[in-house]
């Protein structure tokens, strides 16, 4: 099936000058992603195609700033910004790309995602924002105040991404897996080297029901295309959260990075976030992280560039096709132990790390485990009262739980016994041995 970037009511701003030049652009790019796979007409198809869409999006750009002077806009100068880099930064380096590479087919499809991730970013946020939703900076708010302006302003956002009903459903957010999800970082700095991060989370499913139904690919799983489209989606998302939020310094974009969960877990637990939020859309979960500045350490990762993010986001793709497997549920106080468990168990089992019983709840509501290895004791909230929780619980209480103990004595292995759980394992057993009674575990009892 052709991709076609599908023209919704939704996008209609309500200002006619801006919502045809709007429809002119979704044409002129399904015009070209019908060509995009004739050799023969390739090479001229796309030249054309791309002066034609670079000459009516600055003329676009220009009537649009025009009509924002006109109302008085507070939101202009950012506006205006973000036309800027693109016209200025984001074409000319993706011209270059195009003609380097002979107008190959992954060049191609590089500008063509990142022209739709870009227009439709733009249309669903910067563009919403012209027509009035504009909120207080942080300065302006009482402390109490503080994080209801953040939630109601995140909110407003994803319905404009998704037109979907948003609401959080916590305000500290631990960095729990959530089904499949994109982990989405970008690293934002001043002239004067200050920096700060933000990390969105969206669950898969949420990405393919909505921006997939926009892109029309008539595919079932992440690509290319629609990773671009959810970066520059979310960067749209992130300017208008520092607009809002931010303390009037100039921050600009300086690094952008796809992460693996685990990578996002490592970053999660290094820099601890300050401000995190989860977000339950209806049709998935969608999460906010923000790390400030003298938090941030270095991290080794290959930030996604125009030379390279074709390629990048490929290889992202290809690690997260993983074939199914059980869900492992590891909740321990010991980040030597939960470290131990991952890597005894990662290459067989997908495993979700906990380390108390607030994070193992949050954990089993968002990614349902097929099995949970439960530390039997634990500070504030113990293995028992853990278990207790997800007894009560409907939609848990099926769910097997083998206790994982470090005492031996009779009396203590008799208060798990009773509890009545799938199991028990002593964390003094040779790691091979516990591993061979959860494989044999799964063998009586499989859950795929």
């Amino acid at each position: 099936m052709s991709k076609q970037l599908i023209w919704q009511e939704r996008y209609n701003i309500g200002v006619d000058i801006i919502d045809k030049e709007h429809k002119k652009l979704f044409g002129i790019l399904n015009r070209l992603f019908a060509n995009e796979d004739q050799e023969e007409k390739r090479q001229w198809v796309c030249q054309e195609g791309i002066k034609y869409f670079k000459e009516h999006a600055i003329k676009h750009f220009m009537e649009e700033e025009t009509y924002m002077l006109s109302i008085g806009y507070a939101g202009f100068e950012t506006h205006r910004r973000l036309h800027e880099d693109f016209r200025k930064n984001t074409l000319p380096a993706l011209q270059k790309e195009l003609m380097r590479t002979n107008y190959s087919i992954d060049a191609i499809e590089h500008f063509l995602s990142v022209c739709a991730g870009w227009l439709i970013g733009h249309t669903l946020i910067e563009d919403k924002a012209i027509i009035g939703q504009i909120s207080s900076k942080w300065s302006e708010l009482l402390p109490e105040e503080e994080q209801e302006a953040m939630n109601q302003t995140i909110c407003s956002l994803l319905h404009d991404m998704f037109q979907l009903d948003t609401r959080m459903i916590s305000d500290c957010y631990g960095g729990e897996k959530f089904g499949k999800g994109i982990y989405y970082r970008m690293v934002y700095a001043t002239e004067q080297g200050e920096q700060w991060e933000m990390i969105l989370v969206f669950e898969e499913k949420l990405i393919l029901k909505t921006i997939g139904s926009i892109m029309h690919t008539g595919s079932e799983t992440m690509n290319v295309m629609l990773i671009n489209v959810v970066r520059f989606s979310a960067q749209q998302f992130a300017n208008r959260v520092q607009e809002r939020f931010g303390s009037g310094k100039l921050y600009t974009l300086k690094e952008e990075n796809l992460l693996s969960y685990t990578r996002f877990q490592k970053i999660f637990e290094r820099n601890n976030p300050q401000f995190t939020m989860l977000f339950d859309t209806g049709e998935g979960y969608f999460a906010f992280c923000i790390i400030a500045s003298k938090f941030l350490q270095n991290d080794r990762v290959i930030s996604l560039k125009v030379d390279n993010a074709v390629t990048e986001i490929q290889k992202y793709l290809d690690k997260e096709k993983t074939v199914k497997k059980n869900r492992i549920l590891v909740v321990d106080d010991s980040d030597f132990v939960r470290k131990a468990m991952e890597k005894l168990l990662d290459k067989d089992y997908e495993v979700i790390l906990a380390k108390s019983g607030l994070s193992a709840i949050r954990c089993i509501t968002l990614a349902k485990p097929d099995l949970i290895l439960l530390d039997y004791e634990m500070p504030v909230c113990d293995g028992r009262q853990v278990l207790e929780m997800i007894r009560t619980e409907r939609d848990f209480a099926d769910i097997p739980v083998i206790f994982l103990t470090g005492k031996t004595d009779k009396e203590s292995v008799a208060k798990a016994v009773s509890l009545k759980p799938a199991g028990y394992l002593l964390k003094t057993l040779p790691p091979m041995e516990i591993k061979k009674d959860i494989d044999d575990y799964f063998k009586h009892n499989k859950a795929i």
